[in-house]
């Protein structure tokens, strides 16, 4: 029997995006071992010296003028205005596709982004292509990039994002509400008094834990500033994911420091970190906010971003799973309010897992290889 083969397709190393069709893949091993995965960043591999003047801009965009943002995320005259520009996009990509699908002989193709899935969509259409495609929603904010017809399955991580999906007139017998793909590790449980010593922390003491996602942005800076303040005796764990510069700033403020504040990098076993701590204070990133739900960590979330980020925390707080904090000053009071009301601490822990998803990757895979065996068979 000839090995199934998948190909997964996503935008930017460090990125969500990217962590989905990682957790995918690991999910895929686990049901099917002898499965044949290419995972791959399909902007780079398509233009890869464009792609880093886009992460360049989209960084500088969402740091000194996220308004731009907002006004370009799922904006319908943005959307119609582009749509040549997109077309263009696809034409000049589509000899590179062509070869990667003629070289892999994918049984389905996946896609954590729009970019990548608008790709293989036209490529479909183009070429008259009857692979599986399934679209992979990373947020609560389904927006309008990533409707094509040739699309098969659309994997939402909510009914009301399905909702969202169908009035934009997506068919409902193509939405799955699977949840975000998270890594199979976050659903395994630890003992928290063996982990918080492998850590170097104390399991009696609360643990905060503040992230900025794998590029450490957000005002982790401004957090370490508060906690030096906090009254309450309880300790901070700081990841800073790649962000090198932040790190070194961080080491060198935490050195003046009467509190110690324990400083990582970006790190494989944050599910780890997240399974010990008491609460979480994190930018409103899909994959990062998907996998402390799945841990049941109250969530504070701080200034978020136009956009996508918004939309999560919006949909996080009338969960109850979340609060926001719209003032950098109020970083010290939300932390010290929330550590001494154990009340709304268990509450929030139990919105979390409500909306948690925690075998969605492998849910995800089940379906991919249902795909794959169809192709297969009709191959």
């Amino acid at each position: 029997m000839a090995k199934l083969r998948v190909l997964l397709l996503y935008i930017s190393e460090v990125s969500g995006h990217h962590q989905a069709t990682i957790a995918i893949e690991s999910a895929l091993r686990i049901l099917r071992p002898d499965v044949e995965i290419l995972n791959l960043n399909a902007f780079n591999y398509t233009n890869p010296f464009t792609e880093k003047i886009v992460n360049r801009l989209y960084l500088g965009v969402i740091k000194r003028t996220p308004g731009i943002w907002d006004y370009l995320y799922d904006n319908p005259s943005v959307i119609e205005s582009t749509q040549k520009i997109k077309e263009a996009i696809h034409k000049h990509n589509s000899p590179k596709f062509k070869r990667l699908f003629d070289e892999f002989s994918p049984d389905a193709v996946v896609c954590s982004q729009a970019f990548p899935c608008g790709m293989a969509a036209d490529f479909k259409k183009r070429y008259n292509s009857s692979i599986p495609l399934v679209g992979v929603l990373t947020d609560y904010a389904p927006h309008s990039y990533w409707i094509y017809d040739t699309v098969d399955y659309y994997i939402a991580p909510s009914e009301e994002v399905k909702d969202r999906f169908i009035r934009k007139g997506v068919p409902s017998d193509k939405i799955r509400v699977y949840g975000i793909p998270i890594s199979p590790k976050f659903s395994l449980k630890h003992n928290k008094e063996e982990l918080a010593k492998k850590f170097g922390l104390n399991p009696s003491r609360p643990i905060i834990l503040a992230m900025g996602g794998g590029q450490g942005l957000g005002p982790l800076n401004k957090i370490v500033s508060a906690f030096k303040k906090m009254r309450i005796n309880s300790q901070l764990a700081v990841v800073s994911g790649s962000n090198k510069k932040l790190y070194r700033k961080l080491e060198r403020k935490a050195k003046s420091y009467p509190k110690k504040i324990f400083l990582y990098g970006f790190i494989n076993n944050i599910d780890e970190l997240m399974e010990i701590a008491n609460i979480i204070i994190t930018k409103a990133g899909g994959l990062t906010t998907a996998e402390a739900f799945c841990k049941g960590l109250p969530m504070v979330i701080i200034k978020p971003l136009p956009g996508q980020e918004e939309i999560n925390t919006t949909y996080f707080l009338s969960k109850g799973a979340a609060v926001k904090i719209t003032d950098d000053k109020l970083i010290l009071q939300f932390l010290q309010d929330l550590l001494s009301n154990p009340s709304m601490l268990k509450a929030m822990r139990e919105a979390a897992l409500k909306i948690s998803k925690p075998y969605a990757s492998l849910d995800i895979g089940k379906l991919i290889l249902e795909l794959c065996l169809t192709t297969s068979s009709t191959a």
